[in-house]
């Protein structure tokens, strides 16, 4: 018991003599603990500022200012310990935790404290470390292998893109010129259009169609006059009638007064008699119809009247020339609709031929802008598609995006679920995270990998966490967030679940995308 007191109390060297000079050092420093030939012999720091007695070496004595004189005690304070863990792997400890009676987990030797103290248990912890590791290495074995169809899938779509997008190339030019041809066959029709146009608003009909608007309109305006004075004048008798005198005199006010009586129909007599409509002519317009429909007529397109009535009186007119049409490619309809037209007017203007024509004018521009349009709605597409494939072509390969491998690009829009009792939780890989329990909570959308600023984008370790933020405000709280933190694991999914701050989310999650290949996973630990 005294002795185990002493242990605590004492420095080892005081209780058992010197310290070996090689207790805590590392393998590889071994080389350098050794004396010089002088007599006595002496020993240099390991950064070279002073030389000390070799029996300096681990004498609970900081000498060296790298406290490289003392690995094997608790002197100096940045100096470490390493254990040499036989039968399993040898590890380092801070030099403080050197001779202070406790087992560290680190030492299964128990080589940093007195013998006897800890016991030696690296044959039981290499076991088991050796059937963890074997677990692990199975695991990422199957994992890998996993990834790799992740990698070929990336490949293929890699393959896919660029035959897209070179088959792209070569179609948006040739749809380019089509619309330009196509726009030109537009304008020239259009051009043509208006002309024949001025002349058809030459014709009677038309003339005849404004003067008729015109007069409508200036009998609407003067029936709306009309209308207005008869109102003052209602106004007026009706103010008359309300302050006259019966008892008065003067005959005129009389008569005025029962006159509007009489029209008004304020009389009982008058109010006895029939109220009817008159009969109307066929074709005349109701007092309804006049009050609610007579805007309409006068605001009608009298140009599209007269483009209807050419149309109505052409539309059973053939020729050989339009029936050659039926066997034309379809691209190739409005530019023969539009010389048909062309040679058409050209012969009427010439008085070669007169009548109707082949087709109207209208028809004939309707079909180059409807041509028109369609094929530049078609290049535009193919324009927005080329885009969309280049840009994400570059984003396959991106370390910021889906890995240098492109071995993310397979999970994008994969959707990891875990229902936690209260509350589903769900994150759709490079999309949005939700929280659901009959609403839906909006956790936030994906906005970037680790931000860690010592990590670079592309090692292994970036890729073990994602950031899923700009979710919906939390009540009285921030908006919410979610940092999902990844592992090598043979399946996508998500093992738990923790809020550690109000409406930030911590969740980890296994996938096959970190399983690297057994060759590529480099071992920093020394076995022994």
């Amino acid at each position: 018991m005294l002795v185990h007191l002493g242990l605590l109390i004492f420095p080892v060297h005081v209780i058992c003599g010197h310290v070996p000079q090689h207790r805590g050092v590392a393998p590889e420093l071994r080389s350098r603990y050794t004396p010089s030939s002088s007599s006595p012999p002496t020993w240099q720091c390991l950064d070279d500022t002073h030389v000390i007695p070799w029996a300096a070496v681990n004498d609970d004595y900081c000498d060296c200012p790298d406290g490289s004189d003392e690995p094997g005690t608790s002197a100096c304070p940045e100096a470490s310990f390493y254990c040499i863990n036989e039968g399993h792997i040898g590890s380092r400890i801070p030099s403080s935790r050197v001779d202070d009676g406790l087992c560290e987990p680190e030492c299964c030797d128990g080589s940093d404290e007195p013998s006897g103290v800890c016991p030696n248990i690296c044959k039981e912890v290499g076991k088991a470390y050796a059937q963890k590791m074997e677990a692990e290495r199975k695991l990422r074995k199957k994992g890998a292998k996993i990834r790799s169809t992740y990698i070929a899938f990336a490949q293929k779509e890699k393959k896919r893109l660029e035959d897209s997008i070179a088959l792209l190339e070569k179609e948006v030019p040739v749809q380019e010129k089509e619309v330009e041809q196509l726009k030109n066959v537009m304008d020239r029709s259009e051009s043509l259009s208006a002309t024949s146009l001025e002349v058809k608003k030459q014709s009677p009909l038309y003339q005849s169609l404004l003067v008729h608007h015109n007069a409508l309109k200036s009998l609407r305006k003067a029936h709306l006059k009309h209308l207005e004075k008869e109102k003052q004048l209602e106004d007026i008798l009706d103010a008359l009638k309300g302050g006259y005198n019966p008892n008065y005199q003067d005959m005129a006010v009389l008569e005025a007064v029962r006159g509007w009586e009489a029209l008004s129909g304020d009389k009982n007599e008058e109010s006895a008699e029939s109220t009817d409509s008159p009969e109307l002519e066929e074709g005349e317009w109701t007092e309804d119809q006049l009050k609610y429909q007579l805007e309409g007529v006068i605001n009608e397109d009298h140009v599209a009247l007269l483009l209807g009535h050419d149309s109505y009186i052409n539309k059973e007119s053939t020729s050989m020339l339009w029936d050659l049409s039926l066997y034309l490619p379809e691209s190739l309809t409005p530019q023969y609709n539009w010389l048909c037209n062309a040679v058409v007017e050209w012969l009427r203007t010439f008085g070669v031929i007169r009548g109707p024509g082949v087709t109207t004018n209208t028809d004939g521009t309707s079909q180059a802008r409807a041509a028109y349009n369609e094929a530049e709605s078609k290049f535009n597409a193919a324009k927005d598609n080329l885009r969309d494939e280049q840009d994400e072509l570059a984003e396959l390969f991106d370390p910021q995006g889906f890995g240098i491998q492109g071995e993310w690009k397979k999970l994008q829009g994969l959707c990891l679920s875990k229902d936690t009792g209260e509350y589903t939780y769900e994150v759709c890989l490079f999309g949005a995270a939700t929280q659901k329990s009959g609403a839906h909570h909006n956790l936030g959308s994906f906005s970037s990998w680790s931000t860690d600023p010592n990590i670079e984008p592309g090692e292994p370790r970036y890729y073990e966490i994602q950031h899923y933020t700009g979710g919906a405000q939390c009540w009285n709280g921030p908006q919410r967030s979610v940092t999902l933190h990844l592992s090598c694991g043979t399946e996508n999914q998500i093992l738990t679940i923790e809020e550690p701050e109000k409406c930030e989310y911590h969740l980890t999650a296994t996938t096959p995308a970190l399983c690297l290949p057994l060759e590529a996973v480099g071992n920093t630990r020394e076995e022994l």
